[in-house]
């Protein structure tokens, strides 16, 4: 009932064992916080809070228009939903090196296990989109070193994202995971690899978990966690597929709507009455409020 009973610290405890588990992880991309107890109650391993889905359930493109108060509130009311522990998008940190450690420390507050912070320009964009621009070797470290620093529970995982393979191939890419975890990164996130062997090579270049993004039209072929653990990904993600998902059955119902004038033919693919109150625990506040009500309101005199 209400909110998650584990606390952050004890999430973030359960991340980094995951992550040293020598398993693969999988933490689908939770659009809402109903969504994230699905996520939990489907047995995944944690939730995943996307830039992109925060930026487009508000009717925005990821371009960098969102705000940290506004993720944070939002990566916040997904995180307390579910005992798993999630990470959030943290874009670029939303500004220099202080804005950095303010976004941690928000973050941390908000109740997240981890975020990653990407070393593209601001404004950025998409992950799979092309004309991304990255920022030097130094001002993509000051943001980790900045991030590792600010910290104040050393289990809050900060992992940094590069784009640079993108813009400067595979080669740069591993140059660049190298100098981001010597400046504190706990993880590694290669952002749009072609194939498993570029997965492989990110693998080959550092020590620490790196993380692969499934995401649906993208650069990358969807593939399996057998063939993500083969060369050595810890971590994948799906980020916007929920909401894809949601998204594109409302359109189907909406349609239907508009020509028939019911909604009768998509009924038989809709979440039920019964399931839904079933994941908002609708039975567990009617006991509580029955074991509270309990006395007889007295009629008027």
């Amino acid at each position: 009932m209400l909110y998650s009973t584990t606390t952050p610290e004890q999430k973030r405890i359960r991340f980094r064992e995951i992550l040293a588990s020598g398993t693969i992880a999988q933490f689908p991309g939770a659009f809402n916080p109903l969504s994230a107890r699905l996520i939990q109650e489907k047995g995944f391993e944690g939730v995943y809070i996307s830039g992109a889905v925060l930026a487009n359930d508000l009717g925005l493109p990821d371009i960098g228009l969102t705000t940290l108060t506004e993720v944070a509130t939002r990566a916040g009311q997904i995180a307390r939903m579910t005992d798993l522990p999630a990470i959030v998008d943290a874009d670029t940190g939303f500004g220099e090196p202080m804005n950095v450690a303010r976004t941690v420390q928000e973050l941390e507050n908000a109740g997240l296990a981890g975020l990653h912070i990407e070393d593209q320009f601001n404004p950025k964009r998409c992950g799979h989109l092309d004309g991304k621009n990255v920022v030097d070797l130094d001002t993509a470290t000051k943001r980790i070193r900045a991030a590792a620093d600010a910290r104040r529970d050393p289990n809050f995982l900060i992992m940094a994202r590069t784009d640079i393979r993108a813009v400067e191939g595979l080669a740069a890419a591993q140059d660049r995971a190298k100098a981001l975890v010597d400046a504190g990164a706990d993880t590694i996130f290669p952002e749009a690899m072609a194939t498993l062997e570029e997965f492989q090579a990110i693998r080959d270049a550092v020590d620490v978990p790196i993380l692969a993004n499934m995401t649906e039209f993208g650069k990358s072929e969807l593939f399996t966690t057998d063939q993500l653990a083969g060369v050595g990904v810890n971590m994948v993600i799906y980020p916007v597929t929920l909401l894809r998902s949601a998204m594109g059955a409302a359109e189907r119902t909406l349609d239907s709507i508009r020509s028939d004038g019911t909604q009768e033919a998509q009924v038989g693919g809709m979440l039920t009455r019964a399931r839904l109150y079933e994941l908002v625990d609708y039975e567990g506040y009617n006991r509580f409020d029955t074991g509270v009500f309990n006395f007889q309101v007295p009629g008027k005199h």
